[in-house]
């Protein structure tokens, strides 16, 4: 673009931007689409290296959320990023640091998959947020998400509580033009002492700042009410038929079905807890109220406790619009009473092309070699998980009977084989296993559980695009340590030429009766390009 101060920017990439300009010391993640490309921008950022900003990838989202509460503690401020799901993993340091509060600020960016793109859910994190009594914002665009990074660092400074910032995959992975700074803040520090006793949560210091939690609730709704995020847009009539409240990315769904301005009474919602003055005034101007948020009925809910039962609310509940997925400016415009022209009909000779492992991968050798054996086996199931390799639920190969949770593979096998069930097998990646399952091996060593672990490393966190595994190199040392007896700890190199050594070497850890692990290595076959043609760029 000519104009220096515009750059065409990701969701992600003018979140991460926001941050860098914001005065971050850190960011603190563990990769899930669609977050990943936040972190991986501020890694890339000269800015950043050149203010040597920690980015490095953690073994978990528990792990960063930690993390980043110790850059607060000592002042400085720290961004939080995972997709959903790994709201779940941190939730226990995300709801108790609400409690413990903040001195730098924290922005924890959670990224909602709506159509569970790439995922085993839709939850919604703004129930996370409501639930940890934490303002929340929730960006329309990219110039607002990259705006609204500098006010989120210090609205959680002034409040002393962390922020979250939800997104959807929608916002995350399209791009538009963003304005940007030219005068930024550096790294940035309050420069003010923590007060332990509000950092050690024993009953008496939690009992007094929950207290304070409860007490800042009205400030943080007189702040949506008067926040610039939230706009109320008088309809065209004293009194229409239908008003509108868009949360988030819903409210572009809305106008870009009304080009020349909307029509109704519109309350456009981006901060968080519901600004409930500006909801009566809506209320006021219509007779009925459509609810547009991509995601669960999260505002919907609220709206039947906080307008009186006999007010007429639609959206996901009433039918209105769909109940699951994501939105499109389509489904809402059906849901605003407009009809949706087709302008391409379908092409007729697309076929359905269902995700599926590459060509040359690693994991096919290794469920390959698990069939064959396993077919000796009438009883047999293999406890899938979190990962590229989760493709082996698919044909051609049909191998995994569950996959439900980062790590829960190790564990539902032990489970399994606790009931009796022989043989019990679990497959697990080299960045899931440092990520949930090293917990569950543990488990299952200390009750002597007859299962037999697969961990197939590919030596990098694939799925999400190659980024580096806690566990790389690691693997043997962490089951030893963990008390698997180092006889049964082997190493295999899956390829077809090595079919029978594997399959050989499986046979007998499924016959020993206790924890054998099995660790499939070869580098994924991506990674392994890349650094390839980087070599080869290197040598010109």
């Amino acid at each position: 673009m000519n104009n220096p101060d515009k750059l065409l920017l990701l969701g992600d990439q003018a979140i991460a931007l926001g941050a860098i300009h914001a005065g971050i010391s850190g960011v603190y993640a563990y990769p899930g689409t669609p977050s990943t490309e936040i972190t991986e921008y501020i890694q890339d950022s000269p800015l950043a290296q050149e203010r040597k900003l920690h980015s490095t990838w953690c073994t978990n989202e528990k792990t960063a959320m930690e993390a980043a509460l110790g850059v607060s503690y000592v002042g400085g401020r720290a961004l939080v990023c995972m997709k959903h799901v790994g709201m779940n993993v941190c939730a226990d340091a995300f709801v108790n640091s609400a409690i413990t509060g903040v001195n730098g600020g924290i922005v924890v960016l959670a990224a909602d998959d709506p159509s569970m793109h790439s995922s085993q859910n839709e939850q919604d994190s703004r129930f996370y947020g409501k639930f940890a009594m934490i303002p929340m914002l929730e960006p329309s665009s990219q110039q607002e998400a990259y705006d609204m990074m500098e006010g989120a660092f210090r609205l959680s400074e002034e409040k002393k509580l962390p922020v979250l910032m939800r997104i959807t995959t929608r916002m995350a992975h399209s791009r538009a033009a963003v304005t940007v700074k030219q005068n930024f803040l550096e790294v940035t520090r309050t420069g003010r002492p923590s007060v332990p006793a509000d950092w050690v949560l024993l009953p008496g210091n939690a009992r007094r700042r929950y207290l304070e939690v409860i007490e800042v609730q009205p400030q943080l709704m007189a702040l949506s009410e008067s926040s610039p995020y939230n706009l109320y847009i008088q309809g065209k009539e004293k009194m229409a038929e239908k008003g509108i409240i868009a949360c988030g990315i819903g409210y572009n769904y809305v106008m870009e079905n009304f080009p020349e301005g909307c029509p109704y009474p519109l309350l456009k919602i981006s901060q968080y807890p519901l600004p409930v003055e500006k909801i009566a005034a809506l209320a006021a101007s219509c007779r009925e109220i459509l609810v547009v948020e991509d995601g669960q009925p999260f505002v919907e809910e609220q709206l039947k406790g906080i307008l009186p039962s006999a007010y007429q609310v639609k959206g996901r509940l009433s039918g209105d619009l769909p109940r699951t997925g994501e939105l499109n400016p389509d489904n809402v415009r059906l849901a605003l009473g407009m009809s949706v022209t087709q302008v391409y009909a379908p092409a007729k000779q697309v076929v359905s092309r269902p995700p599926a492992l590459c060509n040359g991968c690693g994991h096919r050798d290794v469920y390959d070699a698990l069939n064959k054996v396993v077919a000796e086996y009438p009883d047999a199931k293999i406890f899938g998980d979190i990962g590229c390799y989760t493709l082996g639920a698919l044909p051609p190969f049909r191998s995994l009977a569950s996959c439900v949770d980062m790590g829960a593979s190790i564990t539902m096998a032990k489970g399994a084989a606790d009931a009796g069930l022989f043989p019990a097998i679990a497959v697990i990646g080299d960045s899931t296993f440092t990520h949930s399952g090293m917990t569950g091996l543990l488990d299952a060593v200390n009750d002597r559980a007859n299962i037999t672990v697969v961990i197939s490393d590919n030596l990098t966190t694939a799925m999400t695009g190659g980024q580096d595994s806690a566990g790389t190199n690691k693997f043997e040392a962490i089951c030893l340590g963990l008390g698997v007896e180092p006889e049964h700890v082997r190493v295999v190199v899956p390829l077809p030429k090595n079919m029978d050594e594997i399959t050989r070497i499986i046979r007998e850890e499924i016959e020993y009766n206790g924890v054998s692990v099995i660790i499939p290595r070869r580098e994924c076959m991506q990674t392994l390009n890349r650094k390839l043609k980087q070599k080869r760029a290197e040598k010109k």
